[in-house]
């Protein structure tokens, strides 16, 4: 009888329990949606950096990442490009020159990473191609032309447009200083600025040309996979199949978007966390008033033979109910708003420039998982236990002498 009872008994002050019941559901709708929102932007940095920028993993002389210098390059490059493209996890990959070089048009200049590419391979590892605002990618480029792809960035930094000229000032693999000429065909823009600004793309053979290194050579290999979930097995897969050489994954390429997906549960619990706190107050307050309310009737129960546990186990379950009632609300309100937001996106165009500068995208999509909206359930049903235990032991503490004589 404890369960039909206390749920009754939840509902005797409606005006008050309602109260409780709208603060949690909108402190756990608003936990769950901030949480989804946050997953979302963390979801697609991500996406979009493994898209853009590093693909799963790249493969490089074991010095390359920490010196950085053009004889660091892979010996015969596309003879291991093939091996790996056998592997079955392996989807597609492509090699690249990457030079550091000075690069200027018309009086101004800036430091610049050039990729040289295989512009073809290059569509299966990267989706540069699809970020092309203006021009295109080494598409219909005339025989004697060098082209050239850059990012919004670099371009509003160079002052430069389609069919601008561009010099690239780099040196040589003899360490001899040299210079190439190129005609700007692509601008591209993707969610990060800062990539932007700084990466430039050439055709392999032009990048090959002017650094005088031999035909198959590369400083690194893009690998993209036909799984998210493969990047440790095929990394310990390649790395034993070339020791010599090191493979390294978007999470090593990229540290701060490891500590970005592994912060995101982390933060997700301890959000949810502070708000069960702040909310526990509020239903220990309830329920002691509750309590308070009671003391005859309560006296009465044990003084007809209701144990103390029975009476601690009506007040617990009176808690839980209450909790469970509004966090339940918030998480199916907060899940329905995160499916609806999720479809059509948030449009944050106001920010882009802050977001992009810090390589967010300007369209945010919530998600949520379901393992994380069991988590948050469980953590509901622990505060309603928890905010249960002090008006409890007051319960506990009356004498059913004294509280059937209280007023």
């Amino acid at each position: 009888m404890i369960i039909p009872i206390a749920w009754r008994n939840v509902w005797r002050n409606r005006v008050r329990s309602l109260v409780v019941i709208i603060a949690i559901t909108l402190g756990i709708f608003a936990g769950v949606f901030a949480t989804a929102f946050m997953k979302g932007m963390a979801d697609h940095r991500i996406e979009s950096a493994i898209e853009s920028e590093t693909s799963h993993m790249q493969f490089h002389h074991k010095e390359y990442r920490q010196k950085d210098k053009l004889e660091l390059f892979i010996p015969a490059a596309d003879k291991k490009l093939e091996k790996i493209r056998k592997l079955d996890e392996v989807k597609s990959a492509s090699n690249r020159l990457k030079v550091g070089c000075m690069i200027s048009a018309a009086g101004t200049a800036s430091g610049a990473k050039v990729l040289g590419i295989h512009p073809g391979e290059e569509k299966n590892v990267t989706d540069i191609h699809n970020q092309i605002i203006t021009g295109s990618y080494f598409e219909d480029v005339p025989g004697r032309v060098k082209p050239l792809v850059l990012g919004k960035k670099m371009a509003e930094k160079l002052n430069v447009q389609l069919r601008s000229r561009i010099v690239l000032n780099l040196t040589d693999i003899n360490g001899n200083p040299t210079s190439a000429g190129f005609r700007v065909t692509g601008i591209y823009d993707t969610d990060n600025a800062n990539y932007d600004g700084l990466h430039v793309f050439v055709r392999y053979r032009d990048l090959l040309e002017a650094t005088g290194m031999k035909e198959g050579a590369g400083h690194e290999i893009a690998v993209y996979l036909k799984q998210n979930d493969q990047v440790k097995p095929v990394q310990k897969k390649l790395g034993s199949m070339f020791p010599q050489a090191e493979v390294a994954t978007w999470k090593e390429l990229s540290p701060d978007l490891s500590y970005l997906s592994s912060m995101m549960d982390q933060y997700t619990y301890i959000f949810i966390i502070i708000i069960l706190l702040a909310l526990c107050f509020g239903i220990i307050n309830t329920m002691l008033m509750a309590v308070l309310e009671r003391i005859k009737e309560l006296g009465m129960l044990m003084a007809i033979g209701m144990n103390r546990r029975r009476v601690f186990s009506m007040i617990m379950t009176e808690s839980v109910f209450l909790s469970l009632t509004g966090g339940v609300t918030g998480i199916l309100i907060g899940w329905a708003t995160t499916q609806l937001t999720g479809a059509t996106g948030i449009d944050m165009s106001m920010y882009a420039e802050g977001l992009q500068a810090m390589g967010w995208s300007t369209i945010i999509y919530p998600d949520i998982g379901v393992e994380t909206l069991i988590g948050i359930t469980f953590l509901v049903i622990v505060t309603g236990i928890l905010s249960s235990i002090y008006p409890a032991l007051k319960a506990l503490k009356l004498n059913p002498a004294d509280s059937l004589r209280t007023e």
